[in-house]
């Protein structure tokens, strides 16, 4: 009954709650009691948040009176450790904030748990959430569950491992890079990355300079369920200078595709791409096209023209390198391995950090371009299946790249601000998840959600990894 439960998720769990099939306090005990069981191997969970099993009590107290609860009353929920818990401690996966315990949640958190949420618990990431594999010197690696040798990705890889392996119906990521859709990919569970602002990032640090680019957004086992989620988290907290006062849209109920639908698919425009993740995009085209939609290859002449890695790096250190040299000054023998070389980049040059901003606008022009155009865009999330730990550098089509050549289709639009979608649509020649990005106008979430739960209905169900 326990793996029953644990692969339940969050929407399926409220109704059953209110179906009085199952309560708050045994789906707790279940999750932690699986927790006990995988995650010693798995190193997803790194810290327990307090009251769990109160909270549960309490949740099935108001459900046994008839109480009129909120959407997610009694689900569980897991935070990645770069959002602010109030009186647990948040490390942001880095020693130099090992002991740093907030006063307050994270607005993204408080309004889960207004929502009716459980804190289940706090989730591993790497160092300051700057690295595409999830290796902490504070909580050590995580794996994926999918095959414990492969990286789970980075920066929300412990909360992409927790959800896959049904530790957790819920997780709170956040993506500057593809920090939420790449871990996605690589476990096999669906990632969002809302609209820049759509949810406000306050109580999640980064360098004032880098927020411009930071998204929070969730991971699941289905759309529906992060859909629910954006519901409750979405609009101004007043704080957040990027979270415009737009009103959360409604949790997508039908997954019915817009009549007319209106897909440009794109497998060139992002380098080197495995054949096999071609033909998972392509299939994912051909499933939409039977469905109503009208599927077309498209071009995107900015996303061609600059490689996005070395566009970002140049932003990120030219923009944050100042501030991130105050907090580490004196510390760098704390810092990880990896992290230390990211951050010993400099730029070059104030004409290299222009040219960076010009391509920024170059790729927001052309996205307002393309979505008039389209109302989606359908594209590979990351160019193949997960790769082993400590990869210096990466097969793709038969050659080898650097590592970050696996974010060149998430990067974009976290700098153009678009929300995108990443859903779990097959497996790879090893067995291993394999996922497609959907990325849409902006504040039109509701189109991707539909499109992507139809892409659920066609695919059908999963295995799953544990």
């Amino acid at each position: 009954m326990h793996d029953d439960i644990a692969y339940l998720g969050a929407a399926d769990l409220a109704a059953k709650y209110r179906a009085r099939e199952l309560s708050p306090v045994e789906v707790v005990g279940a999750l932690l009691e699986r927790a006990e069981e995988l995650n010693p191997q798995l190193n997803a969970l790194v810290t327990p948040m307090p009251g769990v099993e109160e909270r549960a009590r309490d949740a099935e107290v108001a459900l046994a009176r008839g109480d009129d609860v909120s959407p997610l009353h009694g689900v569980p929920f897991t935070i990645k450790d770069s959002f602010d818990t109030a009186g647990v401690r948040t490390t942001r996966g880095s020693r130099l904030f090992a002991d740093h315990v907030p006063e307050r949640d994270a607005v993204v958190v408080a309004r889960l748990v207004d929502a009716g949420g459980i804190p289940l618990a706090k989730t591993n990431l790497p160092d300051l959430a700057l690295w595409w594999e999830t290796d902490s010197l504070v909580f050590g690696r995580t794996r994926n569950p999918w095959d414990l040798e492969r990286s789970a990705g980075g920066s929300s890889g412990g909360e992409a491992a927790a959800v896959a392996a049904g530790l957790s119906p819920l997780g709170i990521g956040s993506d500057l890079g593809g920090s939420i859709r790449l871990p996605a990919h690589y476990c096999g569970v669906v990632g969002l990355k809302p609209t820049h602002g759509r949810v406000p990032v306050t109580g999640h640090w980064l360098p004032d300079v880098l927020q411009r680019f930071l998204h929070a957004g969730f991971l699941a086992r289905s759309v529906a369920d992060v859909s629910l989620a954006l519901s409750q988290t979405a609009g101004s907290d007043g704080e957040d200078p990027y979270a415009p006062p737009v009103p959360a849209p409604e949790p997508s109920s039908d997954g019915r595709l817009r009549p007319g639908l209106r897909v440009g698919l794109i497998t060139s425009a992002f380098g080197p791409v495995e054949p096999e993740v071609i033909g998972l995009v392509e299939r994912a085209g051909q499933a939409l096209v039977e469905l109503g939609a009208s599927v077309e290859p498209a071009s995107f002449p900015a996303l061609e023209r600059h490689d996005w890695n070395t566009t970002t790096m140049t932003l990120y250190g030219g923009g944050g390198g100042a501030q991130f040299g105050r907090v580490i000054a004196g510390r760098h023998d704390e810092l990880h391995p990896a992290l230390r070389q990211r951050l010993g980049k400099r730029v070059e040059s104030l004409d290299d950090y222009v040219a960076a901003e010009e391509a920024v606008e170059e790729l927001r022009a052309g996205s307002s371009r393309f979505f008039l155009a389209y109302d989606v865009l359908l594209c590979p999330t990351v160019p193949r299946p997960a790769h082993r730990h400590d990869a210096d550098e990466l097969e793709i089509a038969g050659e080898t790249y650097p590592p970050r050549t696996a974010m060149r289709a998430t990067i974009p639009w976290d700098i153009s601000g678009s929300p995108a979608l990443t859903v779990p649509f097959g497996q790879s020649s090893e067995g291993l998840p394999l996922g497609v990005q959907l990325v849409g106008r902006h504040f039109d979430e509701p189109t991707l959600f539909a499109a992507g739960q139809a892409l659920e209905e066609a695919r059908g169900p999963l295995p799953h990894p544990l």
